[in-house]
């Protein structure tokens, strides 16, 4: 296997894991929150109106697992279940990313990722 394969695979184990801590946390959202916290590092690509080096630099920070991470830490240190859920939501929407293929972002242009192209220009 490639090491492509092995960051997809990882990604998804990810994705899974951090899915279900967040639904033990039970922070008691509505399930369009979930949904809308789901997206919310995809905002990132605002990022793009400035350029593609600016953008993949933009979307490159909010789609690191340390991200996520350390608002998990944060909700820990806190005591809320909110913030510790909206990071771990973060890390399933980093963890779906990767596990599509859809990596982090090279200054050539959005299509350009560490895991290969992605979109109608790959092969």
């Amino acid at each position: 296997m490639r090491a492509e394969d092995w960051q997809r695979i990882e990604g998804g184990g990810i994705a899974v894991i951090a899915l279900v801590i967040a639904i033990m946390t039970g922070a008691g959202w509505p399930w369009w929150l979930w949904l809308v916290v789901f997206l919310l590092p995809d905002l990132a690509m605002v990022g793009y109106l400035a350029g593609p080096r600016i953008g993949a630099a933009v979307y490159n920070a909010f789609h690191l697992y340390a991200c996520g991470l350390l608002v998990v830490l944060l909700g820990m240190a806190l005591g809320e279940s909110g913030v510790i859920t909206f990071g771990l939501l973060w890390l399933v929407h980093i963890g779906v990313d990767r596990a599509c293929g859809f990596g982090l972002k090279q200054p050539e242009g959005f299509e350009h990722t560490h895991l290969g192209r992605i979109g109608r220009g790959r092969g």
